[in-house]
Parts: C-alpha cells; sequence; structure tokens
C-alpha cells in the first residue's frame, strides 16, 4: 500500500472536499489531517478541539466502507498528526 493509495482512500471519507496534491502524496495527506484536527474548516467560535475533532476522524474512519489495513494506516497518520500537535 502506498502512499498515493493511502491518500485515495482518505478522500473517500469524504464527498465534494478538493484534495490537490501539493508537495507529494505524503505532505498532502499529512497537511488534510492536521486542517481535520485543527478543524479549520469550521467557524472560530464553533471549533471543536484537537481531540474531539479526533474522536470523530476515527468514528468516520471505522464506520466506512475502506478495507480494514487503509483504516488501521489512516487512525495511524491522524494519531501522528494529532501527537505533533499536542506537542
Amino acid at each position: 500500500m502506498g502512499e498515493k493509495e493511502l491518500l485515495d482512500a482518505y478522500r473517500q471519507l469524504w464527498i465534494n472536499r478538493e484534495l490537490p496534491i501539493e508537495i507529494d502524496e505524503t505532505e498532502t495527506l499529512r497537511a488534510a489531517i492536521e486542517k481535520e484536527l485543527k478543524d479549520e474548516m469550521t467557524h472560530p467560535r464553533l471549533r471543536k478541539s484537537p481531540y474531539e475533532k479526533f474522536h470523530i476522524s476515527v468514528k468516520r474512519i471505522v464506520s466506512s466502507t475502506l478495507n480494514d489495513d487503509y483504516k488501521i494506516k489512516l487512525i495511524d497518520s491522524h494519531i501522528n498528526v494529532l501527537e505533533t500537535l499536542t506537542k
């Protein structure tokens, strides 16, 4: 499973959200997850904490129709990004 496949799997979680490749697939995925966990797509007064967004993200991944290998890799990617955000 390569980074392109993982990015494609992440794209399947979101309907109508464009995710153009910026530098490479790895950086694009990391940036998208960071944006998701920071809740940057929500108005500032309504934003949730990164931990709340992590919980919501994991629920979305687990309930998706993705292959279990993709689910595990995506959850691991979310954990890695969350750890960098909370340092």
